[in-house]
């Protein structure tokens, strides 16, 4: 990086749960891949271990994502929102919004870039559907730039 520090916006349950992950990549998962390290070892020459080789690649990957969730948690910034106008759409808010003219509802949650997760129903604040909901609240008629043409979607609720 160049010396900027990348802000992690979480709400936070978001944080708590990083916290959780690094508990358990500490606690239990370095322990194992320690163990299946010495495991393949006892299995004498490792130059055509693949058990070997395969216990150091998840201990790389374990190492570099303790580091990882370590600078989120350092550079975690919290999103509380207690004096914000309920009916606004805002960071850690669940909106439901309807496809207009006659599609699909949807909700999802807006939550910061390292929380995203669609298929939990979480959206990146930097994602252009959420781009385009936040700041309007519960009836507007939004529209939403994607890569098949513009999407007009009605905010329903605002939690």
């Amino acid at each position: 990086m160049n010396g900027n520090r990348e802000k992690f916006l979480h709400d936070p349950r978001g944080k708590e749960k990083l916290e959780e992950e690094l508990h358990y990549l500490k606690t239990e998962r370095r322990k194992e891949v320690v163990e299946r390290i010495k495991v393949a070892r006892s299995f004498g020459d490792l130059s055509e271990n693949s058990e070997y080789d395969a216990a150091k690649d998840d201990q790389a990957f374990v190492e570099s994502r303790i580091s990882q969730v370590e600078q989120m948690i350092r550079n975690a910034v919290i999103i509380e929102n207690d004096n914000e106008d309920p009916d606004v759409v805002s960071l850690g808010k669940t909106v439901t919004f309807k496809e207009l003219p006659d599609g699909d509802t949807e909700t999802y949650t807006i939550v910061g870039s390292a929380e995203a997760d669609p298929f939990e129903g979480k959206i990146s604040n930097d994602s252009p559907m959420a781009k385009s909901l936040i700041g309007q609240e519960i009836g507007a008629e939004v529209s939403v730039a994607t890569p098949g043409g513009d999407l007009f979607v009605r905010i329903e609720n605002v939690e």
